[in-house]
């Protein structure tokens, strides 16, 4: 009995040791991994995860299996494809090998590369559903996104290099500044304390926005005006004036001189009244009233350009400012150093103030015209009147406010501010940096076109008779002699604005060759038709076919001479009258000649106007 129940129990040990065990194959189904399993979802997306949504997962069949998330965006429409898959087949639409880097514990997504639609892919393992949350490095619109958290540090990271290269800087500018006031030119500009303005004018300018509120001048602008790039020419013209002789009156002592009444402030320099005590007989002092134009240290080369004229004796004329002396004041090369020029005092204002409240009659007009002419003509001269040699001098800045009014039929040139002295020891590129200037209104087309000839002298000289002929313009416009006197108005008047800029002048005086209106009514009157014959000679487009300064000089002058002729004839006639009647014959054999010889003065003035070339040079 003992055997055969031992053999029954052996048998069934063997048979148990031979089977598997109870539960064996649910347990090998649970070591693969668990993953989403849909078709198609919609899946729910912040920042930079989405999750699926899908809501069937699966044990994967194979332990080599790993979790597949496909994500697709069509138009705006985003789909999920999950499963479980053996990363060493092929799936549809996806690269074997990418399949083969997935072995992460998390599912990031990667780009694939598909048409019509945005595809990405991710796998991972070990990690159940681990495919119900896709990581997209990009965010899930493919384009990078920082969390909140790290804006400010990025933020702050971006903006320390330029934080540090403007502290560096303003510390480097500091140190230049404060290291280089012994310099003349280096202080910065100092404000000018506001003070009350009064009706006098001097024989010295200002800019716009002085006085009298137009385009600058004698009166009212020092040089220049919005219109005039005068900062930028003077210090590039610097280098040629230091190597002029040195003011007169620097380094002497300074003149008694009690400034009075600020009447302009320019751009660049106040100009005030001042009394400069003279001393007289038996100790007895007098006052002369003077025009002080007073410069800051940061205007130094615009007041040394302006002394480098005036430094040449040659210069003096009656035409031309006159000129007493020019002073440092103040500590050398300290910020509120002071530069003076000390001119003289005229007190009927410029030029441009003088024809806004006055008209003129025709023989004011032609013996204003003639000294201007004549002021010019000694600029542009390279002798004096007694024949002595001079430089040549270009104004570059010639304007109705930048003449003054000695009287009401003589005027003189004055701001030198930008003059040009026209030396032939200077080279070609001294002239090419002396730079594009004045005021707009009166350029010459050459200059607004920046086609100067700088090898020919001749070419900056007609550059002011150009301007000269828009002054006369001017002045022409406000004679009585021309019948209806309208409101002045500058050259080009309301065919531009107050204060036109160069592109502007370009357009009117380049592209459609504007110049100021000739009435037909102002030909009626014989003098004044020759007066604007000249005129027009003088703004010639071409600058070789203009009339020279000199030649307009004899152009005025055979006019006055021919107004004295016929103020003589005509006092002469008015005598004969009053004889008896048995003079007529000769009363009438006198009219006949004076018609004739004013017909042989008309035909002389004509064969300039022919030909200016035939005129004396200067």
């Amino acid at each position: 009995m003992m055997a055969p129940g031992w053999a029954l129990w052996a048998g069934m040990a063997a048979v148990l040791a031979a089977a598997p065990p109870p539960g064996a194959w649910s347990f090998t189904h649970l070591s693969g991994n668990l993953c989403k399993w849909c078709e198609v979802s919609s899946p729910t997306c912040g920042d930079n995860v989405c999750f699926s949504n899908c809501t069937l997962s699966s044990f994967c069949t194979v332990t080599e299996e790993i979790c597949i998330a496909i994500w697709r965006k069509t138009n705006e429409s985003m789909t999920v494809h999950t499963m479980c898959h053996d990363p060493t087949l092929p799936l549809e639409g996806v690269n074997p090998a990418l399949l083969l880097n997935f072995t992460s514990r998390e599912c990031h997504m990667t780009s694939q590369p598909t048409e019509g639609a945005t595809m990405m892919v991710c796998g991972c393992r070990g990690e159940h559903e681990c495919n119900d949350r896709l990581i997209f490095d990009q965010g899930a619109n493919g384009f990078a996104k920082l969390q909140s958290k790290d804006v400010l540090p990025v933020v702050g990271v971006s903006l320390v290099p330029p934080l540090l290269v403007a502290v560096a800087a303003t510390v480097a500018f500091y140190i230049y500044r404060t290291r280089h006031l012994d310099k003349p030119d280096s202080p910065a500009r100092p404000d000018w304390t506001p003070k009350q303005t009064t009706d006098l004018y001097l024989a010295s300018d200002l800019p716009c926005g002085g006085l009298s509120g137009g385009e600058g001048g004698c009166a009212g602008s020092l040089t220049g005006g919005v219109d005039r790039e005068a900062s930028q020419a003077k210090n590039s013209h610097s280098d040629v004036i230091n190597n002029m002789t040195d003011c007169p009156g620097q380094g002497k002592e300074l003149l008694p001189i009690k400034l009075e009444v600020l009447v302009g402030k320019g751009r660049f320099a106040e100009v005030w009244s001042g009394r400069l005590l003279r001393g007289g007989k038996g100790g007895s002092n007098s006052h002369e009233t003077v025009a002080v134009k007073v410069f800051p240290a940061v205007e130094y080369a615009s007041w040394r350009n302006e002394c480098s004229i005036f430094s040449d004796p040659n210069m003096a004329h009656d035409n031309i400012v006159r000129f007493h002396a020019a002073e440092d004041r103040g500590p050398p090369g300290h910020a509120l150093t002071q530069h003076w020029l000390i001119l003289a005092y005229h007190s009927l204002g410029n030029l441009q103030d003088f024809l806004t409240a006055n008209i003129l009659g025709w023989e004011e007009l032609v013996a204003m015209a003639g000294s201007i002419a004549k002021g010019l003509a000694h600029l542009h001269s390279d002798t004096t009147q007694e024949g002595l040699p001079k430089v040549p001098v270009a104004h570059r800045d010639l304007k109705s406010s930048n003449i003054v009014m000695k009287s009401r039929t003589e005027c003189a040139l004055c701001d030198f501010g930008l003059a040009l002295r026209l030396d032939v020891s200077l080279t070609v590129d001294d002239y090419a940096n002396s730079g594009q200037v004045g005021t707009a209104r009166y350029m010459a087309p050459e200059v607004l076109e920046s086609r100067v000839n700088l090898e020919d002298l001749e070419a900056f000289k007609q550059m002011d008779v150009y301007s000269m002929a828009l002054v006369l313009w001017e002045m022409a416009s406000r004679c009585q002699a021309t019948g209806e006197v309208k409101s002045y108005e500058p050259a080009f008047g309301s065919q531009v604005c107050e204060q036109p800029c160069v592109d502007s002048m370009r357009d009117l005086v380049l592209r459609d060759r504007g110049r100021p209106d000739i009435p037909a009514l102002w030909s009626q009157h014989k003098g004044l038709s020759i007066f604007c014959s000249t005129i027009i000679e003088c703004w010639d487009h071409d600058p070789e076919a203009r009339l020279t300064a000199h030649c307009v000089v004899e152009r005025f002058k055979a006019l006055q001479n021919e107004e004295e002729e016929l103020r003589h004839h005509g006092d002469a006639h008015r005598e004969k009258d009053l004889e008896t009647p048995e003079k007529d014959q000769m009363t009438t054999s006198s009219s006949e000649a004076l018609q004739a010889q004013t017909e042989v003065s008309h035909d002389a003035l004509g064969f300039c106007s022919v030909s200016w070339a035939t005129c004396p040079t200067v």
